[in-house]
Formats: structure tokens, C-alpha cells, sequence
């Protein structure tokens, strides 16, 4: 470069090939410096002198490169192409591409689930070290979040008293090796493991409390014989219908929430049934719950209903949770006059009438529906001497007038004691 930043004449840019060759120049020296600083190493130490004879020559590990870097077109101009090595190489690696099916017996078992075959996590190796300090005598062991892998290992028919046994939160993937128990065993919780089939529990007919939830299951089977079961709970499975319960007559409590229920059946045979929580499936109607006469709480929110319908019957319900759907109206009461909580937030509800039958009425959650007339609170909740809780938060009565909203309904409810979130204050 001359004086000013003039490009002088005999200075010619550099090629590509030059370029390259200046690049392989220098890590063909950086792998010799390397060579060499290896061999000093392994000279030093006399239990790998039988490696360094073993050792490529320089020659070997370093051989000589010949690169192509040019060619020509059909016009005779030169045209830089991929550097290539002597045997020909362009230094790219090619696989070839197959396509495999990984679980072929999913084409063939209905009941597959990729999520039997996944690995657990890190378990002990002899889980029946859990239970030492446990007397053989005891009634009750709870193993949660032990990274228990096998019921059999726990060697349960150590413990000839046992009632309760709670293993949640572990690594198993199978019902087995509780025969023993069988005798004494009433409360069985495997809540949060890997299991995706209910099996081995024929022998365990004094069973009162089973809890599967936050397990693989999509089918319900072979529990029909637990005749004494009073709670069931499997919430959050993959279950798609309601079945396998006859015979379950002293069922008091049942929780199917957050699987993938489409319809309500198969509970002709629960008429002991108080409690049924069915929140967040896919049900669009509510129906088939015509003989469960003794329910007091139904569950139905998180799903896609958009009327209150088929509760005729049900003359003893006290709690229906139904937010988070589709509703207009409050239509469909007409006959659950013992309703003491009802749940309706999160929906399309543009009025309160419709409520005006229901005297025993505690609490109201209308949160964050259409609600627009302010008259309707007392007009239709005045008269209800027992209510002390409402829910109005995020519908059109309030968000006009926030800052008066809590005093305004104060004044139409004095029996209230809690509105939304907060407590009145006793003056």
C-alpha cells in the first residue's frame, strides 16, 4: 500500500486457492505441535509406554494433502469449486436416510401408550431399605416422593397390619405384590406414578379409598368387585369414558377431572353417589345423572355446556360448580331448591333472574360474566337471608362504576359479609 491509501500495482489480491492452502498450511502445523506434545507426555509416564509403540508415525497421522481448489466453465474462465482432498473427499458427511416405526405394536393394541415404555428417573436400587425403620406392626406407610420404582421390592408382606399404604409420587408403572395386604388394606394411593393399566387389585376387596389420579390410564377396569370403595379418584388420566363402575353401590365420592370425558354415563348403578367432580373434560351436555338422587355436589366447570339442563331430578343438590362455559341464562334450577353455593363465573350470563326460587342460596360466584343491571341484585338476592358471599367482579355492574360498586351492593345486600375477594368491614 503506498502513501494515501494508493493501491500500488505489483499488489494482487489474494486467490481463494491461496487462501485455503495458507488455512490447511497452519492446522497441518498446530496437528504436528500437538503430535509432539503427546509423545513428550506419554514418555513420561511408564505405565503408557506400551501405547506410544503402538502410536502412528508423524507420517501416518499427517499426511500429505493435495487440494483442488479451481476449475474452468465451458468458457475457459477460471470458477472457484469445493476444496477437495486427494482421495477426492469435499470434507461433507452423508447418512442415508431411513424411516422407521419406532412402536409398531400401537397398529395392533388398542390400549398402547407411548408412556409405558418411557424411562423413569433416577430410583434406589433397594427400595426395601425404605422401610427398616418402619415396626412390622404399623398400619400405615407413606413412601411419597421416594423414587420407588417396584412395588415388590418394598418386600410389603413384611407388615401384617397394614391400612393405609400412600406410595405418590414415585416411578411405578405397575399394580402388583399387594395379596398380602389384602386382609387389612383399605386406603390405596398411587397418585403420580407411571401406571397405565389397573390390574392386580382382585384380591384387595376391603378397599374403601382408591386414588390413581396424575397416572396414564384411559380405561377403567377391574374395580367393579370393590364393592366397598366409598372414594374414587382419577383425575387427571387420559380416561374417555365413564365405565367398568357397577356393582360400586357405596360409592360416595367420585373425581374423573381433567381427562377426556365426552359424555356423562354409565352412573345408573351409583345411587349412593354425593359427589361428582367431572371439571375440565370436553362434556357438552349434562345428562345421565338421573339416578343419582342422593348427589349433593356436582363439579361441572371447564367444559363446554351451554345451558344448565337434566338436573330435574337431583332435588338434594347443594353445590353446582358450572363455571368456565357457555351459559346465557340461569334456566334449569327450577327444581335443585337446596342449592346452597352455586358457581357460574366465567361465562356469558347477561341477567340474575332465574334465581329467585333458590332460599337456602350462601354463596353466588358470577364473576366476569354480562351482567349489566344493578336493580336485579336486590330485586333477586334481597330476600336471601342466608347469603353472605358474591362474586360480581368483571361484569358491566361493575366495571361502570368501580368505585361505587362495593358500597352500592353493601346497600342492596346488607346480609352480605364478603364481596368477591374481601371482607365487609363490621362498622
Amino acid at each position: 500500500m503506498g502513501r494515501g491509501g494508493a493501491k500500488r500495482v505489483d499488489e494482487q489480491p489474494p486467490t481463494t486457492s491461496s487462501w485455503v492452502e495458507q488455512q490447511l498450511l497452519t492446522t497441518t502445523q498446530h496437528l504436528h505441535s500437538f503430535t509432539q506434545t503427546l509423545k513428550f507426555l506419554l514418555l513420561n509416564d511408564s505405565k503408557s509406554r506400551k501405547k506410544l509403540d503402538n502410536m502412528p508415525s508423524e507420517k501416518e497421522t499427517t499426511p500429505p494433502l493435495h487440494i483442488s481448489i479451481s476449475g474452468s466453465d465451458a468458457e475457459g474462465h477460471e470458477t472457484p469449486k469445493t476444496p477437495r482432498s486427494s482421495s477426492g473427499w469435499d470434507g461433507k458427511l452423508r447418512v442415508e436416510k431411513k424411516l422407521e416405526l419406532a412402536n409398531p405394536e400401537a397398529l395392533s393394541d388398542p390400549e398402547y401408550s407411548d408412556d409405558e415404555n418411557v424411562i423413569p428417573g433416577e430410583t434406589i436400587d433397594a427400595d426395601e431399605d425404605l422401610l427398616d425403620d418402619y415396626p412390622l406392626d404399623t398400619q400405615e406407610i407413606d413412601l411419597v416422593h421416594a423414587r420407588v420404582s417396584s412395588i415388590p421390592s418394598l418386600r410389603l408382606e413384611r407388615f401384617q397390619k397394614v391400612a393405609r399404604l400412600c406410595l405418590r409420587q414415585n416411578s411405578i408403572a405397575e399394580i402388583e405384590s399387594l395379596s398380602s395386604l389384602s386382609s387389612t388394606l383399605t386406603d390405596l394411593d398411587l397418585y403420580d406414578n407411571l401406571i397405565a393399566h389397573i390390574r392386580n387389585l382382585d384380591s384387595l376387596i376391603n378397599l374403601t379409598n382408591l386414588d390413581l389420579s396424575f397416572n396414564k390410564i384411559k380405561h377403567i377396569k377391574h374395580i367393579s368387585h370393590l364393592t366397598n370403595l366409598t372414594d374414587l379418584y382419577f383425575v387427571q388420566n387420559k380416561i374417555g369414558t365413564i365405565e367398568g363402575l357397577d356393582g360400586l353401590t357405596k360409592l360416595r365420592n367420585l373425581e374423573l377431572a381433567a381427562n377426556r370425558i365426552r359424555e356423562i354415563k354409565g352412573l345408573e348403578t351409583l345411587v349412593g353417589l354425593e359427589e361428582l367432580w367431572l371439571g375440565k373434560n370436553k362434556i357438552v351436555e349434562i345428562s345421565g345423572v338421573d339416578a343419582l338422587k342422593n348427589l349433593k355436589i356436582l363439579s361441572i366447570q371447564s367444559n363446554r355446556i351451554r345451558e344448565i339442563s337434566g338436573l330435574d331430578q337431583l332435588p338434594q343438590l347443594e353445590e353446582l360448580y358450572i363455571s368456565h362455559n357457555a351459559l346465557t341464562t340461569f334456566s334449569g334450577l327450577s327444581s335443585n331448591t337446596s342449592l346452597r353455593v352455586l358457581d357460574v363465573s366465567n361465562n356469558r350470563i347477561t341477567s340474575l333472574k332465574g334465581i329467585e326460587h333458590l332460599k337456602e342460596l350462601e354463596e353466588l360466584w358470577a364473576s366476569y360474566n354480562k351482567i349489566m343491571d344493578f336493580n336485579e341484585v336486590g330485586e333477586v338476592l334481597g330476600d336471601k337471608k342466608g347469603l353472605t358471599t358474591v362474586y360480581f367482579e368483571g361484569n358491566g355492574l361493575q366495571l361502570r362504576a368501580p368505585a361505587l360498586y362495593r358500597n352500592k351492593v353493601r346497600l342492596a345486600l346488607p346480609q352480605v359479609i364478603q364481596i368477591d375477594a374481601t371482607f365487609v368491614r363490621v362498622s
